[in-house]
């Protein structure tokens, strides 16, 4: 893991410009601060934009640990009881703007259609009836490791994870595919595509809101997601496990939402590469101000359980996906500048 920790100085420089962009901005979901973002980014201090290009160029660490980012607890306001309620002006936004800024150092925010009603940033907190499952909302359950939104072709290269509030000190659990240690039989097995990954809980329609005032071009786009997520629950492809390099292969994986395969040695691989993270886990306690950023092809991630409260007082995170390459999903996006992804 490679960490990182604000100075004083540091502080006072990315204080003062999240300051001047909130006044600006109402928040980060606005196309015009998007369009920006990346430009205010080089102004981040020297120190951590060479930091965070080593960490993406060199991929020496699967992990970048960013400390320091004072979080005022009594202006936040209670934590949500659901995402569905953030709306207006948020008192996350000073924060959110930083989170973002340094995240734009890696490549660019995206969003789904079909999470959190398209929004880029996300959040992450216990929502009580999803209190038992296998989806970040949740709670009572261990969130089993897995990369992220595995199953879709443009997963994001980057998860980052900006700590809000964690007084029960839950811990972020990962483990990097580097440490996993697997025969060469087994490899080579699972660099073949023959293994099926479904939608995970927060792509499903039930946890979707309606997209009712869609434009006709955005309700098309909208339909046809839904559509790609009912044929990949029904008919999902076949894809490899490992990809890239053998020698320092990529990682696609998530064991809860897998059908396994029906060859005997296809399912033994698959068994033997979960063993072998399963040993290669570890984790981190995010604390107010840290942000976490993950390289999505290289690790897997997942949480401790704990007990909620839904008293506004609950562990709470914000969320993105960065992709290096915004590109490549143009044909799922409505504009070149858009970033949400159908």
């Amino acid at each position: 893991m490679l960490k990182m920790s604000l100075t004083a100085e540091d502080r006072v420089a990315v204080t003062a410009l999240a300051g001047e962009l909130a006044a600006r901005f109402g928040t980060v979901e606005s196309a015009e601060f998007q369009r920006e973002a990346r430009t205010h980014a080089e102004e981040l201090p020297r120190r951590l934009r060479q930091a965070v290009h080593e960490f993406r160029l060199a991929e020496s660490s699967g992990v970048f640990l960013l400390s320091g980012l004072e979080v005022a607890d009594e202006h936040l306001g209670p934590t949500p009881a659901h995402w569905r309620d953030r709306d207006g002006r948020s008192p996350t936004l000073p924060y959110d703007v930083v989170f973002y800024l340094v995240a734009c150092l890696l490549g660019e925010p995206i969003g789904w259609a079909t999470q959190q009603d398209g929004r880029i940033m996300h959040d992450v907190f216990p929502i009580r009836e999803h209190a038992h499952e296998q989806i970040g909302w949740g709670s009572e359950e261990l969130l089993a490791w897995h990369t992220e939104d595995a199953f879709h072709p443009m997963r994001t290269d980057y998860l980052g994870l900006l700590c809000l509030r964690n007084p029960d000190e839950v811990e972020t659990t990962f483990a990097d595919v580097a440490d996993a240690e697997l025969d060469e039989r087994t490899r080579e097995l699972l660099f073949e595509e023959r293994f099926y990954i479904l939608p995970d809980n927060s792509h499903r329609p039930e946890n979707q809101l309606g997209g009712d005032s869609d434009d006709d071009a955005a309700a098309r786009l909208r339909q046809r997601s839904r559509e790609r997520v009912d044929r990949a629950l029904a008919d999902p492809t076949p894809v490899a496990v490992l990809f890239g390099s053998r020698e320092a292969p990529y990682v696609r994986i998530d064991p809860y939402y897998m059908q396994y395969p029906h060859g005997v040695t296809q399912r033994r691989a698959l068994e033997r590469i979960e063993t072998a993270l399963d040993a290669a886990l570890t984790g981190a306690v995010l604390r107010p101000g840290d942000m976490c950023f993950l390289d999505n092809y290289r690790m897997v991630h997942g949480r401790k359980p704990f007990r909620a409260r839904f008293d506004g007082t609950d562990r709470w995170l914000r969320r993105l996906n960065v992709t290096r390459d915004l590109r490549k999903s143009r044909e799922l996006r409505l504009t070149a500048e858009s970033r949400v992804i159908f």
